[in-house]
């Protein structure tokens, strides 16, 4: 166990956790919503620090990460836990696995080492993903110091519910980060996830004022997620809060993998197809579709002249410009290579 960042004590023993929106207030020897804070005779513990679940050698492209390092390898990593119950969870197992058996696994694992495998195996970045990195933030933090004296960027994907005083722990070390814009209303979020919308905003709104780059993922659910007037509404505050250059990925669901949400359907094509000419409308330079084979719409393309930059093929990637610049018309491409 590691003694928890961001946190006061209360009264009668009480804790209050400030390490994400939820701002759980804690009775001794009970745990807040995450499952991977306890409160300890009157101090708030991490139950994940070092506990890795995950590690593998990822193409950035899978974060999805499309303008960031494109074509290059990140070095990721988890451990359990999340602060989001959402039923739609693809890495359920691992991030419920704490809800669901009142138990943490995982393998110990210092941060030194996590940057030594990514240095080892040629890796320019590090990515916290998979499950929520703010409930590890101790150790996600610790990761990123070190990974910044070596020269790695590093990578959150997130759903974007950290605390101002987490985003403000991670700003200095943060490069690049997608995270998860699942709904553009609050009771779906309240529903589906445990949560509000107007905090993943906000944050998204600092995140791009610091200049972390920064790129969205919506996951199209089948009557949670898919309809024709939240893509536009998700479209324009892109458009309008963070810039036409930010890149969004509308991705296809998989109901046979979900954690609750087996009985719907998957994501038809032509849903994912509709919400990127729908993000085209409203002035975003970048939409792509993921988890669907729809390969014109994971290419890059040139917004002044269309000529092809970037081809993707599975996470096969092909990078045809040089200096941030269209080869064809000159025209300066934002994407950080």
């Amino acid at each position: 166990m590691y003694e928890a960042l961001l946190y006061e004590k209360t009264v009668k023993n009480r804790v209050q956790c400030h390490v994400c929106e939820h701002h759980c207030i804690i009775p001794e020897n009970s745990k807040g919503i995450c499952q991977t804070r306890q409160n300890i005779k009157g101090k708030l513990y991490s139950l994940v620090y070092g506990q890795v679940i995950a590690e593998n050698i990822d193409p950035i492209e899978k974060k999805p990460l499309f303008h960031f390092l494109p074509g290059t390898l990140t070095y990721s990593y988890a451990t359990m836990g999340c602060n989001f119950h959402c039923a739609n969870c693809h890495n359920w197992q691992i991030s419920q696995f704490p809800r669901l058996n009142n138990n943490i696994a995982g393998n110990s694992t210092e941060p030194a080492e996590i940057v030594k495998r990514a240095l080892e195996n040629n890796c320019p970045s590090i990515s916290a993903t998979y499950t929520e990195p703010t409930i590890y933030l101790e150790y996600a933090l610790d990761v990123m110091k070190m990974a910044k004296k070596n020269n790695l960027k590093n990578i959150w994907v997130s759903n974007g519910y950290m605390s101002d005083k987490t985003l403000k722990s991670i700003l200095p070390y943060l490069d690049a980060i997608n995270i998860d814009l699942k709904f553009f209303h609050n009771d779906n979020y309240k529903k589906n996830c445990g949560a509000k919308l107007k905090p993943i905003l906000d944050n998204l709104i600092t995140l791009k004022k610091n200049r972390v780059w920064v790129e969205i993922t919506t996951l199209a659910i089948p009557t949670l997620s898919d309809s024709k007037k939240m893509f536009k509404q998700i479209a324009e505050f892109i458009v309008k809060k963070l810039g036409k250059e930010t890149p969004w990925h509308i991705s296809a669901f998989s109901s046979d993998i979900s954690y609750k949400l087996q009985k719907l359907s998957s994501t038809p094509k032509k849903v994912i197809q509709d919400a990127v000419a729908i993000g085209h409308e409203a002035g975003l330079s970048c939409v792509y579709a993921g988890n669907v084979s729809l390969p014109n719409l994971e290419n890059t393309y040139c917004p002044h002249c269309q000529k092809l930059l970037i081809k993707r093929s599975g996470y096969n990637t092909e990078v045809f410009m040089q200096n941030n610049k269209c080869a064809n018309c000159a025209n300066k491409i934002n994407i950080h290579l």
